[in-house]
């Protein structure tokens, strides 16, 4: 008599393992689905209040600070960094040029400040609010762009005349993916890469034929591959 059990008797101690398994993998898959479509991630237009009105239309805009005197580690590592609150105190120093604090009885505009010149004296750090995030099982390098010629306002938007900044880009896959497989558009001379109203000159040809150009002297060649992001 041929017996009915495909599998031997003491493998169905294995049976709840792989139910626990199923439930963890069904865990899993639900934690990187919201993960990848959370509002912090896929939120263009988001814009958190932060802790002192810093106004980049002012500092990177009206004054042409370049974006890496604060963002230090941008053209240098994968994070392009917060400045410390000694960045900020360079030219905001509590003292005035008489000696006196400048704090609002002295100095009306400088009750905008208080957070930072608090953060100062404590040695605490300025609590600022996270807007561009990716997810945890998403790499980015910021200098491998940067140095490259991909240039700030290709993920992050005219940042120079932003009052208060917010998500200007998707910053999903799909939008990773499509500027890795056609980059032309967004490759410019590196020297430009901070310069974010740049335009090429007269006779130089268009975006897309500048950074062709480059992109074939420089030898880029973008990939798409998973592995590139998800290591």
């Amino acid at each position: 008599m041929m017996n009915r059990f495909l599998f031997p008797r003491w493998t169905n101690k294995f049976v709840p393992a792989l139910g626990i398994f199923a439930l963890c993998g069904a865990a899993y898959a639900g934690v990187l689905f919201l993960g990848a479509t959370d509002d912090f991630t896929l939120n263009p237009g988001y814009q958190p209040t932060q802790p002192i009105p810093f106004s980049h239309k002012l500092h990177a805009g009206e004054l042409k600070m370049d974006c890496r005197y604060c963002h230090v580690n941008v053209d240098k590592g994968a994070q392009a960094t917060v400045p410390p609150t000694s960045k900020c105190i360079n030219c905001h120093s509590p003292i005035g040029a008489d000696g006196a604090p400048q704090y609002a009885a002295v100095h009306p505009a400088s009750e905008k400040l208080r957070v930072l010149h608090e953060s100062w004296e404590t040695g605490l750090s300025v609590p600022w609010v996270r807007i561009h995030r990716l997810p945890d099982f998403v790499f980015f390098d910021h200098s491998a762009h940067v140095n490259r010629g991909v240039s700030c306002v290709t993920c992050h938007g005219r940042i120079d005349t932003m009052e208060k900044v917010y998500q200007a880009k998707e910053l999903s896959m799909a939008w990773c993916v499509d500027c890795h497989r056609h980059p032309d558009e967004h490759i410019r001379p590196v020297e430009f890469v901070t310069k974010l109203d740049w335009e090429p000159a007269e006779g130089e040809g268009t975006r897309a034929e500048i950074g062709k150009r480059l992109r074939e002297e420089k030898g880029i060649h973008p990939r798409d591959n998973c592995a590139v992001c998800h290591r």
